[in-house]
């Protein structure tokens, strides 16, 4: 009896003993009923390549001249002709001279140029170009055209070939600095010039031109500014084609918009400076 429960005894402690064992050799499958979680970890060397940004083009501060086709051409008398012959006669150039003087002005006839879809070429003084760059650059700015009027308001018909260049190229410099384009239209101060001039203005690539309706604003006679003195002298010399002279003043800005809308009223449109070819036929 004694040599049983000993047995039995024996027995119970090794199965005991192999259960311990048992518990103690689990193996990495039987650790979790699930995937295991891996903490991912990145080397500086894995790490992704940022995008570089793309490349940009800086934005030009200033517009580049319109691309027109070059529909009208000016003759001998400085009127504006369309190419062909079948084409709208009734057109009038709007210009204006001796400027920049006041962003005031300026700035006036722009809006009232915008409100009758019209564009107009300013042609600028170099001395004050200089003065007021920030003038030329509105008026640019605005889909309107830069004209040379020479540097100084003096009559190049006289002056030596030596001076006549540094009157024209100057102004073409200054332009070009201020707006990236340089003038393509040319008028002398006064209308007046000779050969040289043209010939100079020939080998610049611009339109050498005066007038063929001059406004009178700048009659000292009409010491009253009157405005509708300025209408009554346009209206007076209209016809197809008119390159009509302006200039920067208090009275001609007044007289603008009753002007311009006289002359749709007649039937009369606006060309655009770009649409002129520079050659003189």
């Amino acid at each position: 009896m004694k040599k049983k429960a000993s047995t039995l005894i024996l027995t119970v402690m090794l199965l005991l003993a192999a259960c311990s064992a048992d518990s103690t050799e689990t193996s990495p499958a039987a650790t979790t009923s699930s995937a295991p979680v891996v903490q991912a970890t990145v080397s500086p060397s894995s790490s992704p390549t940022p995008t570089a940004a793309p490349t940009l083009s800086p934005t030009p501060t200033m517009p580049l001249q319109e691309t027109v086709q070059k529909t009208y051409h000016m003759n001998k008398n400085y009127d504006i002709v369309p190419n062909d012959p079948n084409g709208n006669k009734k057109v009038i150039l709007l210009t204006f001279d001796d400027g920049p003087k006041e962003q005031a002005m300026n700035q006036s006839l722009i809006d009232i140029l915008n409100k009758h879809k019209a564009k107009a070429i300013f042609f600028m003084n170099g001395y004050r170009i200089k003065q007021k760059p920030e003038l030329v650059k509105l008026v640019h700015e605005s889909g309107n055209i830069i004209g040379n009027h020479a540097w100084d308001h003096d009559n190049l018909k006289d002056m030596p070939n030596e001076k006549i260049d540094k009157q024209v190229d100057d102004v073409q410099q200054i332009v070009k600095e201020i707006t990236g384009q340089s003038p393509q239209f040319f008028r002398p101060p006064f209308g007046s010039g000779n050969d040289y001039v043209k010939s100079k203005v020939k080998s610049n690539k611009m339109l050498y031109m005066t007038w063929s309706n001059g406004s009178l604003d700048w009659d000292m006679t009409n010491k009253n500014n009157d405005s509708n003195k300025v209408i009554e002298n346009v209206l007076s010399q209209l016809h197809g084609g008119s390159n009509i002279l302006m200039h920067e003043l208090p009275w001609t800005i007044s007289a603008l918009d009753t002007l311009l809308t006289k002359l749709e009223e007649k039937g009369y449109s606006f060309v655009d400076p770009n649409a002129i070819e520079l050659e003189m036929r």
